[in-house]
Formats: structure tokens, sequence, C-alpha cells
């Protein structure tokens, strides 16, 4: 974790970014105004139920009463800086969580002291073990009919990390020998000294400090943020037990997290600051490494809730929104870095835009393509051939959610067909395929191998053309061609995934060949090779973990077996069994209602996207969905050539032979 010492009034300063997250009434903005009231950050405290808070400011979400929107706030209490985000708990708005994740010096989970451990708990749990972030625990409600904050953090110990410290009598000057035998237990480096007494309280700190960061120890303090207890405990603790170093002397990287969209339409891009400074007017670059763009930083601007103030410079370590970026996405590295942080969640449904026809498609295409930038697991796309623009969600409180928020930004009414489980599709062996790209002006030939990739990989471009053959920019335009867009699958038109493509050869023409004629060629090259493959149908899958009492222990096997699921023996105790296990999304959507009305409300459930695997029902789906391959105009097979000034279509199956370059022997073999 790298950062930077900021001197500030003649004192040295600590950046420290800190999200907050939670299972969807665990109190976790009413936790943000408590500790944003602490520390003078605001003047009262506001609470959701009064529509007043802070960090939920847009009307959607006092009228909801629930996070929808990631949005910070900033305080100092000690010598540090806090930046503070407040993350949706909803399941629905998980992809907006996740990307404030990209940029947590250390994460804090508000777990409520009656239901304990939920559902989105575990999910938000292992997104902050995929990302590597520090965290620290806060049962909340403890003033609560049915508190029982000793049982929770039990269960916290049992379902999550046993290595969750309580912190309830820990005072850093006076260091308990129990506390230091369970960090000894922890880090076998600390046993000696341990066994020797050679540490001081001060040391023993550091090294508390030390395996917090390193997560090898889960800080965990409990109050409630209601009645302001416990509060004054946890920052001290927090601002004690915290460290970060960023480094100003570097080259300015940052990563993007987020994306808006002032009154005006302008973008507003939202980044963290990784190294560096950045000032007004100053360059930035950002982008993959075949495709960098450099624009100038037109305006910089602090953000706290909905105040933003304009400022000249900003520092590493620090979180910031500026204008002038035109394209850069949420996760990217902009400056000194290029890498993208990829999201491990993803949306399983998909949804119909539906619109009156008085409306032209330019305008609500528009509008959610302004969306989609905020939010691109919206996946927002338009279906040229059925006139029908679609997206990818969540859930229906989102569609909901989205519905609201476009009648508010863009002033005109959309409803939403029903939710539907998003295939995608892959192949089962390898296969060759040619696309050849001719009219009367143009030319272009590609030659590539589709081959099967591990599944959840998506689809990458190997290139394996010899420079003589094809000119090296010319081999890229087929690379970017190939990725630029999602390529359908046969079986019902969805998405083509976990599939390695590789370009084997290709050939241009001196005076006729553009850009676009190889982007033609090689879409006609990876058709021409799924009409030759074997394709396989896939459908996301939940892993799944519930917890009920052993009377209802049957009942729930007999379900994830009817659900085409799989489970592992269940762990069991007197009285409940937990049951994990692996289910299709399409059959366990609804299962939360089932579970809530066989329990009495008293079994949990936790669905966490477990990627893509075989569908359980391929030919109902089939033939459900009624795909016709060859109605999709925009995404044919044939290829197309010219002969004595005429251009002539060659369906899929023999153009093979009519191709201009011929593979030499075993270079088109589709053994991989």
């Amino acid at each position: 974790m790298n950062g930077r010492l900021v001197r500030n009034r003649g004192a040295w300063t600590l950046n420290k970014t800190i999200g907050l997250l939670a299972h969807v009434d665990a109190g976790k903005t009413t936790f943000a105004e408590a500790l944003l009231y602490h520390t003078r950050a605001i003047r009262s405290r506001g609470r959701v139920d009064h529509r007043n808070a802070f960090l939920d400011g847009h009307e959607i979400e006092k009228a909801r009463g629930i996070t929808v929107f990631a949005d910070q706030a900033e305080m100092t209490y000690g010598n540090s800086v806090y930046f503070l985000l407040d993350t949706p708990g909803h399941v629905d708005f998980s992809a907006e969580m996740e990307r404030a994740l990209q940029i947590l010096d250390y994460a804090v989970i508000i777990v409520s002291a009656v239901e304990g451990v939920e559902g989105h708990t575990e999910t938000v749990w292992e997104l902050l073990r995929a990302y590597g972030i520090p965290a620290f625990f806060f049962i909340n409600k403890i003033d609560r009919t049915g508190a029982e904050p000793e049982r929770v953090l039990a269960d916290i110990r049992q379902q999550l990390t046993d290595n969750a410290l309580d912190l309830a009598t820990f005072d850093p000057n006076h260091w308990e020998d129990s506390l230091k035998a369970w960090l000894a237990e922890r880090d076998e480096t600390l046993l000696e000294p341990y066994l020797e007494g050679t540490l001081d309280n001060r040391e023993w700190t550091g090294h508390l400090i030390r395996l917090i960061r390193g997560r090898q120890v889960f800080p965990c303090m409990q109050g409630s943020a209601l009645l302001d207890a416990g509060i004054d405990v946890f920052l001290e603790r927090l601002d004690g037990l915290t460290l970060t170093a960023y480094d100003g002397q570097l080259p300015f990287a940052g990563r993007v997290y987020k994306i808006r969209h002032d009154e005006q339409g302008a973008r507003i891009t939202f980044i963290k600051a990784l190294q560096g400074a950045l000032r007004v007017r100053g360059e930035v670059e950002y982008g993959t490494e075949e495709a960098r763009k450099a624009e100038k930083i037109t305006t910089i601007q602090k953000v706290n809730g909905p105040r933003y103030t304009q400022t000249d410079s900003v520092s590493a370590g620090e979180l910031f929104a500026v204008t002038g970026l035109t394209s850069a996405l949420p996760g990217q590295g902009v400056g000194a870095i290029q890498d993208a942080a990829l999201p491990e969640l993803a949306p399983t449904l998909q949804s119909k835009v539906l619109f009156e026809p008085k409306l032209h498609i330019k305008e609500v295409l528009r509008a959610f393509q302004m969306l989609d930038a905020e939010d691109p697991a919206l996946g927002t796309s338009w279906d040229e051939h059925l006139q029908e623009l679609h997206i990818h969600v969540m859930g229906k409180v989102q569609l909901e959610i989205l519905r609201q928020v476009v009648r508010a930004r863009f002033g005109f009414e959309v409803s939403f067909g029903p939710p539907e489980i998003l295939y995608k599709e892959t192949i089962a062996a390898p296969v060759y395929g040619c696309g050849h790209f001719e009219p009367l002006g143009h030319y272009a030939e590609v030659h590539l191998r589709l081959v099967p990739a591990a599944r959840n990989s998506g689809v990458a471009f190997v290139n394996a053309c010899h420079p003589d053959e094809l000119a090296a920019g010319y081999q890229n335009l087929v690379g970017q061609h190939v990725l630029e867009q999602a390529h359908h699958g046969l079986l019902t038109g969805s998405p083509l995934t976990d599939v390695q493509i590789t370009l084997l050869t290709g050939r241009s023409h001196n005076k006729h060949t553009s850009g676009g004629d190889f982007r033609e060629a090689s879409f006609r090259a990876v058709r021409q090779a799924l009409e030759q493959a074997e394709n396989v149908l896939l459908e996301p899958v939940y892993h799944v973990k519930i917890k009920v009492d052993t009377e209802h222990l049957g009942k729930v096997l007999t379900d994830i077996q009817q659900a085409h699921g799989r489970f592992d023996p269940p762990e069991l105790t007197e009285s409940s069994a937990v049951i994990t296990g692996v289910v299709p999304a399409a059959s366990f959507l609804d299962y939360s209602t089932v579970l809530a009305s066989m329990t009495h409300g008293k079994g949990s459930l936790s669905l966490k996207f477990g990627g893509y695997e075989a569908c359980h029902n391929p030919l109902e789906v089939i033939r459900l969905k009624n795909y016709d391959k060859n109605a999709d105009p925009a995404y044919t097979s044939s290829s197309i050539f010219c002969a004595k000034g005429q251009s002539y279509s060659v369906p899929w199956a023999e153009a093979e032979r009519h191709m201009h370059v011929q593979l030499q022997s075993g270079q088109a073999d589709t053994r991989g």
C-alpha cells in the first residue's frame, strides 16, 4: 500500500480512504453520520428515516431510505484526513459498491447486533478478500431489542474469519498478556519476543498495525450509531491502528472510481491520486498501450457530500473530481499506470427498455449511454435488427430505481420488460474460420483459429501471424476488432465467451484496403468458425450458502436438487445446518421468498455470482429464445468476393475454397 505524508498547518497528515460496507439496513449511513458529526465535519446528525442524511442526498435515496449511489465525505481526526465512502448495501447495487473498493485503504463492515452476518455481508467479505483490503468490524444497533453482540462476534469468527479481534477492552498503553499471546499465535515471528518479553507496548501496537494492514487481524468493536454509543472509541482505534504512506514525488498516477454527469451533461471523472500530484491544465494520459489518449484537466474539484469546491491542485492519497477527460472509465488507471481493475461481480439478468413511440431512439439511447458510462455493468446495447434497447441488471429493484433516475434526469418515462437470464455461449473444441471482404474498392482477408479457453476467462486474442504475410498495423486492427464488441453465439444469439482467438494469417491490398475492411473480414471469420463449431450454451450460477434450523435441512437439500444444483456435505450443529453449493441462477432467483416462508424469516440465504457453467436445460432455452442466426444482416457468415468488377457473396460452407491465402500444412490445425 503506497502513500504519502502531507504537510498540513505545521503537522504531518496522513490521507486515508475508508469505505463503509454492510448488508442493507445494518445502519451504515447512520454510522457515517455519527463519524462525520464526531469529527465536526457536519454540525448536526441526519437520519435516514428523517430523509436528511448528509450522504444520502439524492431524492431517490431519501424516498427509498436506502443508499443507491456511493457518495463521499471528508473529515479530519488527529493527524489524518479521511475520505469516507458510504457504499450501497442493497444487492442490486453491488456494482456501485464494488467500484468503490478499487480505491480503499481500509474498509469498515457494519453488522447488525440483531440480524448478525447476513447474505450480502458474506458477499462484501469475499470482495474485500479478492481486492486485498484490510477491514474493521463494527457491530451496530446494540441498543435494539434482541441485540446479541457476543453471538454476532461468534458468527463473524465462524462464518467470515477466526482472526476477528475484539477490541472492547483494548488499551494501547497497557497490553494484556492474553492479547500478546493471541497475536503471537497468528504470527510466528512474534512467538519468541512474546515468550522472552522483549517488546514494549509501542512495539506491540506497531505489530498489530502491520497485521491489520496485512489482513491477518480484523479488529472488531461495537456500539449504537443512532445513540452515539461506541463511536468515539471506534474513531480512536481506527486512527491509531491504520497507516498509509503515499509518495508525492513520483509522476502522477490515479485510478478512476466513478463517472457522473452534471445538469448540462458534462462528464465528471472521479479519481483517487495514488502517487504524485496533479494541477489544473495538467495533461493526463490514459487508455491501453495501443490506444493511449492525452487530455488536459480543465477543472479540479474536492467533493464533500453535495458540496463541490474548486481547487488548483491535488496530491497523492486524495479523492477528487475533474473535468476534461472525455472517455476514461471506472476502474481505469490514469497517468503513470495503465492497468484497469476488472470487476468480480457481474449482472445475471438482462431487460428490454420500453418507451413511447413518440420518443426518438437517439434521445433514449443518449440517456442510457450516459448511464452506461456511469455504470459499465449496465452493458447498454442497441439491437439494430430488432430495434430494441437492452441493459444488464442485478435485480428488479435496480430497474425501479433506473426508471426514477431516467424520469428525474432526462425528463421522459421508460419501463422495462421482465428481467431474463443473461446467457452466454462458447465452443466445445478448436475450430478454424476464415473471412473475406472484397466489395468493389475494398479488400481484406482474415484467417483465425478459435480454441476453448478456461471457464469465465472471456475472449482473448493471440497474434500468430508473420509480418511478411500481413503488415503489423493490420494485425493490430484485427486484434482490436476481435475484442471491441461481443460476438453473437449461434444457439441463442448470446455473447460469445471463454474462447481464445488466434490470428493465423491475412492479406491486404496496397491500394484498396482500409481499416474497416479488416473489421468486416474478422467478424466474418469468427462467424464462419462458429458455423462449424460444436456450440455450447452457458448459464450464470450462484455460489449459495443457506443457514436453517435442522428441521428444514431435508427440504432445502431437495429444493437445491430440484433446481439442478449441487451441494457439499452440510455443516451441522445441535440446532442448525449450513448448506453450501452451486445453483443455476435461472432456477434460484426467487428462492429467498421460498426460504423466508418456509422458515418464517429465520433462515438466511447468501447468493454470490459464481461465473458461468454449461446450461442445465439448453434445449428448452434455445427453443424459448427462438433465435434465427440467419436473420441478422449485420452479423453474416458469408464472405464477399469480387470478380470482373462485380461483387458476389459466398456462403460460409463454401468460403474456404475461395480464399486467396492458402494455409500451410498444420497452420489451421484445429487441435490448438
